[in-house]
């Protein structure tokens, strides 16, 4: 396929590169001028109190949301440009995994199956609708869930798996999509401390090992500090922050969110975290 020619030949260019990006919802201010640069292979954090902006940025790199102004490049590749998306806007988000903070899964369909939904954009739509999945996409779904370590869950519903079991299928419905990115908004909010860690480091993993792209949102700093070396810090839709995450320290951050800084405190079970 001359798209996916088109890719390979660019992924020496950076993963995601932003350029004056503006977004406000009922005239309200949600992201303000955002520059930032991704490179290809690199883990970063975007950290925020609620409301900074992280979850919009994240949505808008891989046009779940339109821009009012600014650019998104994927790999070399207009994603959107001032409004408008590109013409080949579904490929290359086909490029990007998404994992959310609710797990964005079908409850009434097994793990197995909403692994496999990560092949639809590369099915037709009468295959997708009858979900006729081969074989060979069953295996890679089962290898998949065997990456995550969930495999002995294929065949439980989503909805009798645990909130980290389900994360954990969400991460490998991304692999089976083949992404070379994986953007993932708040992953471990609605997980309990143990099952956070486990999906962090499993993040981790499929960066150091696969050379994944990882952008994630977190507000939790024992976390940023424990998995990120590059951090990017949004207050209300603008950068205030883009670099070391050893140099977001207690200061830094106090100078940056004032009394809002203690919203990114993780309270209890810090100890999961430390560095």
């Amino acid at each position: 396929m001359a798209e996916t020619a088109l890719l390979e030949s660019s992924l020496t260019q950076p993963a995601v590169q932003v350029n004056g990006l503006f977004k406000a919802f009922k005239g309200q201010p949600a992201l303000k001028n955002v520059e930032m640069t991704i490179q290809t292979g690199e883990m970063v954090a975007l950290v925020g109190a609620s409301g900074s902006g992280k979850s919009t940025l994240l949505r808008n790199l891989n046009g779940l949301q339109q821009a009012d102004q600014g650019r998104v490049e994927i790999f070399g590749n207009v994603l959107q440009s001032d409004g408008k998306f590109h013409s080949k806007v579904r490929y290359l988000r086909s490029q990007m995994g998404f994992i959310f903070q609710q797990f964005n899964l079908v409850n009434r369909l097994t793990a197995l199956e909403n692994v496999l939904v990560g092949n639809l954009s590369r099915m037709s739509p009468w295959r997708s609708l009858i979900r006729n999945f081969s074989q060979e996409e069953k295996l890679r779904a089962l290898a998949a869930l065997e990456r995550v370590g969930i495999l002995e869950q294929a065949y439980k519903r989503a909805s009798a798996l645990s909130g980290g079991q389900q994360q954990r299928v969400a991460i490998a419905r991304c692999l089976m999509q083949g992404a070379k990115i994986i953007l993932a908004d708040e992953p471990i909010a609605s997980l309990d401390p143990d099952s956070a860690r486990k999906v962090m480091e499993l993040l981790t993993t499929l960066n150091q090992e696969q050379g994944i792209t990882i952008a994630t949102s977190l507000h939790q700093v024992q976390v940023v500090r424990r998995y990120f070396t590059r951090s990017v810090a949004l207050r209300q839709g603008e950068v205030c922050f883009d670099g070391h995450t050893a140099d977001l320290d207690d200061s830094r951050l106090d100078h940056i969110y004032g009394s809002a800084a203690e919203e990114l405190v993780l309270r209890g079970h810090a100890e999961l975290f430390a560095s």
